[in-house]
Formats: C-alpha cells, sequence, structure tokens
C-alpha cells in the first residue's frame, strides 16, 4: 500500500512502531485502566498521565466495512476494504484499518480478524486478515 505516512509523536510511537515486534501496542491508563485509542499522554477518563502503551492481542471483530473504489493516493490499488475493528480483549477499543487476504464478497459484520503489519519506512501499518 503506498500513501502517506503517520507523523511519529510521544503519544503514538507504539502504536506506529510496535509491529517491528510483532505487537499491536494500544495506550492504557495505570490509575484507572481505560484503553485509550487513538494514543494520548493524558487519560480522557481520569485525567491521569500515567498513560502507557501495552500490547493487545491483536484479535477482533469487524464491526462495519466499506470497500473503497477511489485511488485517494498515488500507488494505492483499488479496490479495497477499510474495516471498523473491535478488539477483542480492549474493552472499547476500535480501530479502522485496511482488510487484507480476503475475497472481497466474504466480508462480514463479526467475522474473526486478527491484525498484520505493513512495514514502511520508521513505522508497521496495522492491518487486518482472517483469523
Amino acid at each position: 500500500m503506498a500513501g502517506l505516512l503517520p507523523e511519529l509523536t510521544p503519544e503514538n510511537r507504539a502504536f506506529w512502531t510496535g509491529g517491528a515486534d510483532g505487537q499491536l501496542m494500544i495506550a492504557r491508563c495505570g490509575d484507572c485502566d481505560w484503553r485509550i485509542h487513538p494514543p494520548q499522554l493524558v487519560c480522557p477518563a481520569c485525567l491521569s498521565e500515567a498513560v502507557e502503551a501495552q500490547p493487545a492481542s491483536g484479535c477482533g471483530t469487524i464491526e462495519s466495512w466499506t470497500i473503497n473504489h477511489q485511488p485517494w493516493m498515488p500507488g494505492l490499488e483499488v479496490p479495497y476494504a477499510l474495516a471498523i475493528v473491535s478488539l477483542d480483549d480492549q474493552p472499547g477499543v476500535r480501530i479502522t484499518a485496511q482488510l487484507r487476504d480476503v475475497a472481497l464478497d466474504a466480508i462480514q459484520i463479526g467475522m474473526a480478524v486478527k491484525v498484520g503489519f505493513e512495514p514502511r519506512e520508521d513505522v508497521h501499518i496495522p492491518v487486518f486478515l482472517p483469523a
């Protein structure tokens, strides 16, 4: 997949680079246990600064999906599927990412998926694959 890369910041670095170790890193508040995505330095639930990234299983369920037929970025092959995935072990965390290795007509809401990563320069872009 071609396209723009995310800008690495202190709050999102673990999320975008964790794939180098095969880990989907999700921010978690050490005081109230709230899972935070997109990552932030301060917990939106309790305003604690005791936030750190921790590995998630990377397994989840498709809540919604769409097929994109527009070539929004140079080099991005169409059509491709994007899904909103609810992570099994991270209550309330949903990630929007590209679906890979699945026929577009086989995608279903409720489908089990697992995370994979696409390495690109300094980041590893999360993608989801059939479980």
